[in-house]
């Protein structure tokens, strides 16, 4: 069971997803605009937070990179609410660091299965090497964090567990499909599409030249590979 903070201004959806989620067990808090919401994360310190993009104020994507810039805050896994419908806004959601994005209306149902999915993805691997060094790349499976040349870098949950994966499979080509598998396990709202954004902000991260990138490399019209030996 986890803490978990909801920003939405709709009091009505607020107090559903409350009721609900706190009948799964979770330990639930809610506030109704963006300023509110950072300064309750910063104290009610959540394991996961609900967040609609459309707020009073500060909007949902300004919260988001706030928290994402915040030490103390850019650890805790995000799921996106909004009635926002395209691609776009999705892409830009998910590359500033959010875990997962929910549509309105939505099922309460479907809701609490995605907050269970993204609850178990953003759990650190629990077997395989402690400590993974490539190139001057550092993974540490014990931290959850990862540097560059000394250098941390700040990933979100989802970032991790794909470098993690691929960097502990180098020189094997994986399909977007075996990666949906492998990383987010059974979790079937999770698209092919997911995996190019969260490749394409990883690369951006960690990669000299993102465009000719050295660690993750792109296998044309398969997926991706970790093409570096340790």
């Amino acid at each position: 069971m986890a803490r978990i903070l909801v920003i939405e201004d709709e009091q009505d959806i607020s107090g559903l997803i409350r009721y609900n989620l706190e009948k799964e067990g979770h330990h639930l808090a809610v506030s109704h605009n963006g300023e509110e919401g950072l300064a309750q994360a910063r104290t009610f310190k959540p394991e996961l937070v609900v967040l609609d993009l459309m707020l009073p104020g500060m909007q949902g994507l300004d919260v988001l990179r706030r928290m994402k810039a915040d030490d103390r805050l850019k650890h805790a896994p995000v799921i996106i609410l909004s009635a926002k419908a395209s691609e776009t806004d999705r892409i830009i959601g998910l590359e500033i660091g959010a875990d997962d994005y929910v549509m309105k209306p939505f099922s309460v149902k479907e809701l609490a299965s995605r907050v269970k999915a993204v609850l178990r993805r953003a759990a650190a691997p629990e077997t395989g090497p402690k400590i993974f060094t490539c190139k001057g790349l550092v993974v540490d499976f014990d931290s959850v964090s990862v540097k560059l040349n000394g250098k941390p870098v700040h990933l979100s949950p989802y970032e991790f567990k794909i470098l993690g994966f691929l960097a502990l499979h180098p020189g094997r080509a994986w399909s977007r499909e075996e990666l949906l598998s492998n990383v987010w396990k059974d979790d079937a709202f999770v698209q092919p599409r997911t995996v190019d954004v969260h490749i394409r902000r990883l690369r951006a991260l960690i990669e000299k030249d993102a465009k000719k990138p050295f660690y993750i490399q792109t296998v044309r019209g398969f997926g991706y590979i970790f093409g570096v030996e340790p």
